[in-house]
């Protein structure tokens, strides 16, 4: 590949191929077999550093187009994390759609891991939102490109919280004078793996914690677990908080939220939280709100899988995440010192790598 430069997809474009060149992707899969009803998209973006090491996602999307959106900007973002965090991995990313509570079964994942496999290393999976590990240990019957394994990295949701953590705890020090997060309004947005890690390290720092989510048991986990106050899905953009963290879907960092939120800070573990980076970004900026890029934030999870692919040990995964603190100063400083949006930064720090290695 050539030239890594991007574009967000225009509404007219509907055409998966026209949606992949606007985006500079390399190959996109789709996949669907009768028996099992699976009905799935693999897409790999760039692969200038390594092999394409991205999660899969099982969601139940409105319709096909929304789930070709999705995996497209996900996995582009996966090459921006992977560029960002040092890892010798290109970017990738695969959507399942279903319903994660009530479709799932072995030979679902299996036929999904034989897909991965006729990629031929080129794409290799993981856990991700809607996906648990057992569920990798199904696709691994049919291929050995599967990282976050049980008896070997396993789940890397403790690893992805972390580093949103501390990415936190940078953006606190640069917006407030000090990284302590005791006594901080934080609204968590998404009662997940992630988010529930994430609450766990703020309620131990002694945070004031809000949460919400669309699953209710979770809901009343936290809340039970860490004291974590339970607000409406809509209510958390009318918060009076010191930071938001979205740790669920993507593009909630919009025209209308932009207009409610009510934070200094927007550092959460979800990705593409802006919904148009070259509008919001900006928006966010003049607002004097620190917006921590969320490829750079979350990159806790798939340091996790690289540690598994390249033989690394937990110890150094969590060390890798921790330095997701510095990383984000450095982007707060060269916004601040060149009148840049924050994702800007980050954008051309994980640029300039993949193209060192074009050359």
């Amino acid at each position: 590949m050539t030239d890594i430069a991007v574009r967000e997809i225009s509404k007219d474009e509907k055409n998966p191929l026209s949606q992949m060149v606007s985006m500079n992707h390399e190959q996109v899969l789709f996949c669907q077999d009768r028996e099992t009803g699976l009905k799935a998209i693999i897409a790999v973006h760039n692969t200038d550093l390594g092999p394409a090491l991205g999660g899969t996602r099982m969601w139940q999307y409105e319709n096909e187009q929304d789930a070709l959106t999705d995996v497209l900007r996900l996995s582009r973002g996966m090459t921006y994390k992977n560029s960002i965090s040092g890892l010798n991995l290109g970017g990738g990313k695969a959507v399942i759609i279903g319903d994660s509570y009530t479709q799932k079964n072995e030979a679902l994942f299996r036929r999904f891991g034989m897909f991965v496999e006729s990629l031929s290393g080129k794409y290799i999976t993981a856990e991700d939102v809607g996906i648990s590990p057992q569920d990798m240990v199904w696709v691994n019957k049919e291929t050995n490109y599967v990282a976050g394994l049980p008896g070997k990295s396993g789940d890397p949701s403790p690893v992805t919280a972390y580093g949103v953590y501390v990415g936190m705890k940078a953006c606190a020090k640069a917006q407030f004078g000090s990284d302590s997060l005791e006594g901080k309004k934080v609204g968590v947005q998404g009662a997940g793996h992630v988010g529930q890690y994430l609450i766990k390290h703020l309620k131990d720092e002694g945070a004031d914690i809000f949460v919400t989510d669309i699953h209710e048991p979770s809901l009343k986990e936290v809340s039970k677990k860490y004291g974590a106050k339970i607000i409406g899905l809509d209510e958390i953009y009318d918060l009076d908080m010191d930071i938001y963290a979205p740790c669920a879907l993507g593009a909630t960092v919009n025209d209308d939220t932009l207009n409610r939120l009510k934070c200094s800070i927007i550092a959460g573990a979800a990705n593409n939280q802006l919904k148009d980076e070259a509008v919001h970004g900006e928006i966010v900026m003049e607002k004097g709100i620190i917006y921590a890029p969320d490829y750079m934030l979350n990159a806790g999870g798939v340091i996790n899988c690289f540690a598994e692919v390249d033989n690394r040990t937990a110890e150094w995964a969590m060390d890798k995440a921790g330095q997701i603190y510095d990383t984000t100063i450095n982007i707060i400083n060269g916004s601040k010192e060149n009148n840049i949006p924050t994702y800007a930064i980050a954008n051309k720090m994980a640029e300039d790598r993949i193209k060192d290695a074009q050359k």
